[in-house]
């Protein structure tokens, strides 16, 4: 009998948190999708995994059997993905990057062009993610390193340095109230509709909506949810919400109806590279990691 790797994923995060609603934020999916998932490894596997009360998810015995043993499935599963992916790329003599957005801004380029010189023979080969997957790729070993927007789900797992910060403005439909102000307080926009990454991408969507900077009980408003730049711009300047956005997504996402101002009383948005601990020892991801720090430090 073949189980989805997957499965076993998603039941060692209910056994962890024992709550279906905290484990659905953890593997990105939505609590009825994650309920499905659970009853299906149940099937088969020909168990009942947990006891379901309104507390919460128990365990029951051969629950606890399978949580006790499916880590090092998993761990030795992902090792074996990671390395047969990492030889192959490395035969092609490519170094995949993953990114998000504008990555690391203007800087990208240089770092790309920086790495060639240090490699001679290798390329960086960039790889743009939707926003429902905030790590690019890095934590699923699709990727060798990553430009990555701090925080993203998964962080505490990776290496990551932190290249640079930047102001976090606020984008908005060119007709909006607020268009025509030089600059604005984010307490003026707590009211307002918001365009919202995935709910699935926990900690992501919370930075992009300032979840946490908000009084308590100024709950978020959400307008829209989408995972591409396309669709977020289309859905702003329909006028379905306004959303947060980097300084440099003024330069990087203009568009037509769109207009992006600076707000006050909100914190900088960072960004950094990251990588495997695996990988630590790597030449290779270490030669592309100090190609972003030096330039980091050299702007």
């Amino acid at each position: 009998m073949d189980v989805d790797t997957r499965l076993l994923r998603s039941f060692l995060a209910v056994a962890e948190d024992g709550s279906l609603t905290r484990a659905a934020e953890r593997v990105f999916v939505s609590q009825p999708a994650l309920t499905k998932q659970i009853r299906q490894l149940e099937t088969q596997l020909g168990v009942r995994l947990f006891d379901r009360s309104r507390a919460g998810m128990a365990l029951t015995d051969a629950g606890r059997e399978l949580a006790r043993r499916a880590p090092k499935v998993l761990a030795a599963w992902d090792d074996a993905l990671r390395t047969t992916k990492a030889t192959g790329r490395q035969a092609a003599r490519v170094l995949r990057v993953g990114f998000v957005a504008s990555a690391a801004n203007e800087a990208t380029q240089e770092i790309v062009a920086e790495f060639a010189r240090r490699r001679p023979g290798w390329r960086a080969e960039l790889r743009q993610a939707a926003w429902s997957n905030p790590s690019a790729g890095l934590a699923d070993g699709d990727v060798d390193a990553a430009l990555l927007r701090l925080p993203f789900p998964g962080q505490a797992a990776l290496r990551v340095e932190v290249l640079f910060s930047e102001a976090r403005w606020v984008a908005l439909p060119s007709g909006h109230p607020l268009a025509g102000r030089g600059e604005i307080a984010f307490s003026e926009l707590w009211d307002e509709p918001f365009v919202a990454a995935p709910e699935e991408t926990g900690a992501w969507r919370d930075h992009w909506l300032a979840a946490g900077e908000r009084p308590s009980g100024r709950p978020v408003r959400v307008g829209a949810v989408t995972e591409q730049p396309d669709d977020w711009l289309s859905a702003i300047a329909n006028g379905y919400g306004i959303a947060l956005a980097p300084e440099s997504a003024a330069r990087f996402y203009s568009r037509p109806g769109v207009v992006y101002r600076p707000v006050t009383g909100v914190s900088p948005t960072r960004v950094g590279v990251a990588w495997s601990p695996a990988d630590d020892g790597n030449p290779v991801v270490q030669d592309f990691v100090r190609c972003c720090l030096d330039l980091a430090r050299d702007a």
